[in-house]
């Protein structure tokens, strides 16, 4: 049997795969010559070792040879983009701009600022558009820790950067039901913190079903949105709905949360607080309230016609929906035409 030629290499230097990680550790230092590669490539060459030896054991007759081990390096999740496994160690609670900063961290427990929906989502938007840099130690110039509980502390506005450990104490748990633009989905591993904890905005759902939302999130390399699958791509259970507790009622403009008018906004048609009449839902009509008509149909559990999140624009699915609700109530015939009157209007939203 010839002897198997081995080539001498090194683990790749910019990967942060655990097995690159472990032997960047063990491995003396490397002489010119020798080329980087991934732990796989060293598992290529063991299995190419272990194929001649099993061989030569097989001729001697002494059974098979022993399985090997996998590869170290862990593949990227099934349908998700590349590079978006979180991987987000994290700093601790800290005042902003670091712990030479200033001001100084207030006390757990300092009264909160106020803040809208529509200004948490804009807030997360600038951090988007700047693609900040996911770092645990780095501060961007808004004093906010580059990091994915920073990201959320900057787009609430809190007084400091909390960590995935802080955040639910400034916030409530609600349900998959009650989420909104705004509001956060937090998964914090308490037994291991660097391993799996992570918190994202959400941004609304992108359609009736209520199985993907828009999340805003900081995650190497750096701050995203991106449509994801509820309640997010791995431990999709262990992630939580939060509602900060500052929060003042406003509306984002998203796909499931667009811009719409108050409840009692314009004229109160038919006596009815908020009904703009029947000629906002007439076909080809576009505007505002069909967006809230449509946002209220999801919410009550009648949204199952939309193929995505309700829009301005009057259609078939919103007129479905409306005949679904009102068919719901007992009504039959022309009372259940799926043309918004006083009275649908009225008890859809009381």
């Amino acid at each position: 049997m010839e002897t198997p030629v081995f080539e001498e290499i090194d683990p790749a230097g910019d990967c942060e795969c655990p097995g690159c990680r472990h032997w960047r550790r063990v491995l003396p230092h490397s002489p010119a010559g020798r080329a980087p590669a991934h732990p796989t490539a060293y598992r290529a060459l063991v299995v190419a070792t272990a194929a001649a030896s099993a061989t030569a054991v097989s001729a001697l007759g002494a059974g098979p040879a022993a399985a090997l081990p996998a590869a170290l390096h862990a593949p990227h999740r099934p349908d998700a983009p590349a590079a978006d496994e979180p991987g987000t160690p994290q700093g601790p609670r800290a005042p902003l701009h670091g712990a030479a900063g200033r001001p100084a961290a207030p006390p757990a427990g300092a009264e909160l600022a106020g803040v809208t929906r529509t200004e948490i989502v804009d807030r997360a938007k600038i951090w988007v558009a700047a693609k900040v840099p996911y770092s645990m130690t780095a501060y961007w110039s808004d004093g906010y820790r580059q990091d994915c509980s920073g990201f959320v502390s900057m787009a609430w506005k809190l007084p400091a950067n909390e960590w995935t450990g802080s955040l639910a104490t400034v916030a409530d748990r609600i349900t998959k039901d009650e989420l909104q633009p705004g509001d956060i989905l937090l998964f914090h591993n308490a037994s291991d913190p660097e391993k799996g904890s992570h918190v994202v905005i959400f941004g609304g759902w992108t359609d009736g079903t209520r199985t993907a939302y828009t999340a805003y999130e900081q995650t190497p390399p750096h701050t995203r949105k991106l449509d994801t699958p509820y309640a997010y791509w791995t431990n999709s259970a262990q992630y939580l709905p939060y509602r900060y507790k500052g929060v003042t009622e406003g509306r984002a403009g998203e796909a499931g949360g667009a811009q719409a008018p108050p409840a009692a906004a314009g004229p109160a048609s038919h006596g009815v607080a908020g009904y703009p009449g029947r000629g906002m839902f007439r076909p080809g009509a576009d505007n505002a309230y069909v967006t809230r008509l449509g946002r209220q149909l999801v919410k009550k559990g009648f949204g199952a016609s939309y193929t995505r999140g309700p829009g301005p624009r009057w259609g078939e699915a919103d007129r479905r929906g409306v005949q679904a609700f009102q068919r719901a109530q007992g009504w039959r015939g022309g009372a259940a035409d799926g043309h918004p009157g006083p009275e649908t209007w009225r008890r859809l939203f009381s």
